[in-house]
């Protein structure tokens, strides 16, 4: 679904990613591991086109998207949630939905595989708690009708039993919609339950793939990281 070859990017002229390759099956999840500062946020920012390709490849779905503006991956199926979720603190969830699907009559079916929005829909996006803006963010993000996603940190400064609750919705996608996803995290618990391969990424590139059932071992993660488990 989404293959990506020798990725070098950065910002102006820092380089960040020096050679990053990765590849995802329609209906599996990928994790993304490592310290801050390796690069995870530059790999999906420049997979979605916010930050231009200096070499390498993508291809999503069959088609070479590498040069391609971010809208117009976004139309091929290729979704995003940022980190910090990045929704309208000031419009509500209704509207926040609203403002990423085509039609009005998309949000309500769409409601039925988020079931906690639905008595929130009037509340503004900036009342509700970290956990449901992030399931707020991937709600929207759903209203594009995507085939992957890639996901920047989905539970950072949420709560452990809304953790439990995210990870099961992303799962109940993944299966119910063949979605493919991508997602970097620090938990190795939700990621080890989440994904089925694990990338660790140093200074720009991947330097190991571990199977998820791997990230139990918390002698190894700290040997392959150098993180704490």
């Amino acid at each position: 679904m989404l293959e990506a070859v020798d990725l070098h990017a950065g910002y102006g002229r820092i380089p960040i990613l020096t050679g990053v390759s990765l590849a995802v099956a329609a209906g599996e999840a990928i994790g993304i591991l490592g310290h801050n500062g390796m690069g995870k946020t530059t790999l999906l920012k420049t997979l979605m086109g916010f930050l231009p390709l200096t070499a390498g490849s993508i291809r999503f779905a069959g088609a070479d998207i590498g040069h391609e503006p971010t809208h117009r991956r976004a139309r091929l199926g290729l979704g995003y949630v940022p980190q910090g979720r990045e929704i309208f603190p000031f419009l509500s969830v209704a509207e926040n939905l609203r403002m990423a699907a085509r039609t009005d009559a998309e949000v309500a079916p769409l409601l039925e595989d988020f079931p906690v929005l639905k008595p929130l829909l009037a509340r503004q996006g900036g009342s509700l708690s970290g956990g449901q803006q992030q399931i707020l963010a991937i709600a929207r993000c759903m209203c594009s009708r995507p085939k992957a996603i890639l996901l920047d940190e989905p539970t950072e400064g949420i709560q452990p039993s809304i953790v439990e609750e995210i990870a099961e919705l992303l799962i109940r996608l993944r299966r119910g919609r063949g979605l493919a996803l991508v997602v970097v995290e620090q938990r190795l618990e939700f990621i080890a339950r989440l994904t089925s391969r694990v990338l660790v990424m140093q200074k720009g590139r991947v330097v190991k793939e571990i199977p998820a059932d791997g990230l139990h071992d918390r002698t190894a993660i700290e040997e392959i990281v150098g993180m704490g488990a």
